[in-house]
């Protein structure tokens, strides 16, 4: 499997827009300089991320993606939300009753502060995957010195991900052919058994292709795409959402 083969992948959402036209190395440093930059935001400290919702809210229109598309994406973050909603209920210090619930005054703050840098570093990371072809990302990756065998990892991933999705569908309309639509908690076994055979599937599917890899040569790397130079202006154009939320951050202290 090559670069090539990874192409843009299912994630990509084509648009001509400035960020499309950003260097790839230039856009994984300025996200994980953004995703850096809030999480360094302390607990309870609302203009730096508000400022920082802005600017990422403006990648969102700069990049012409659609809302939808980055709203049913963000829909990943959902173990977030739920550790998030319990920590209320955790805590120390004053309280406040909502719906006959105490909550922690601490734990309210605390879980908002993770509800909100969670939210943000996902749609960064949902704005970089729709804005830069999965080869070119991992190119960068390999630019940016990142471990061989940790890219090779995540190029597997993003294509058997792919894969493995196609194939969850592909089973899903086998059942209903079948007059079989598990929906409720008592048709839970027939999800299970589901659940069972696509893992199956998938360690089959992977043996194989593991297997015609090594009988076309494979020796462990991914051939590389030939690297293409990156203006040095992208770069210093890409931390500037970061810039701005470090600048925040330091006129409110």
């Amino acid at each position: 499997m090559t670069a090539g083969h990874l192409g843009g992948g299912h994630l990509l959402v084509a648009r001509d827009s400035p960020l499309h036209r950003l260097g790839a190395a230039a856009k994984v440093v300025g996200a994980i300089a953004l995703a850096g930059a809030v999480v360094a935001v302390p607990r309870g400290t609302w203009v730096p991320l508000a400022a920082a919702a802005a600017v990422v809210a403006g990648m969102v229109w700069l990049a012409r993606l659609p809302v939808r598309t980055v709203a049913a994406r963000t829909a990943l973050e959902a173990p977030f939300i739920g550790f998030a909603l319990l920590m209320p209920l955790f805590g120390s210090g004053p309280q406040v009753e909502v719906l006959g619930v105490a909550l922690y005054r601490s734990g309210i703050e605390a879980g908002a502060t993770l509800l909100t840098k969670a939210t943000l570093g996902v749609v960064v990371a949902v704005v970089l995957a729709a804005t830069t072809p999965t080869d070119e990302v991992l190119g960068a990756l390999r630019r940016l010195r990142v471990p061989a065998a940790l890219v090779a990892i995540m190029g597997q991933l993003v294509r058997y991900g792919e894969v493995l999705v196609t194939e969850a569908k592909r089973m899903h309309v086998a059942r209903l052919a079948r007059a079989e639509d598990p929906r409720w908690l008592w048709q839970a076994r027939g999800f299970a058994s589901g659940l069972g055979m696509l893992f199956i599937r998938s360690v089959e599917r992977g043996e194989r292709v593991q297997r015609a890899m090594v009988a076309r040569g494979f020796t462990g790397s991914i051939p590389r795409p030939p690297p293409t130079a990156v203006p040095a202006g992208h770069t210093a154009l890409a931390l500037v959402p970061a810039a701005i939320v470090i600048v925040t951050m330091a006129a409110v202290w």
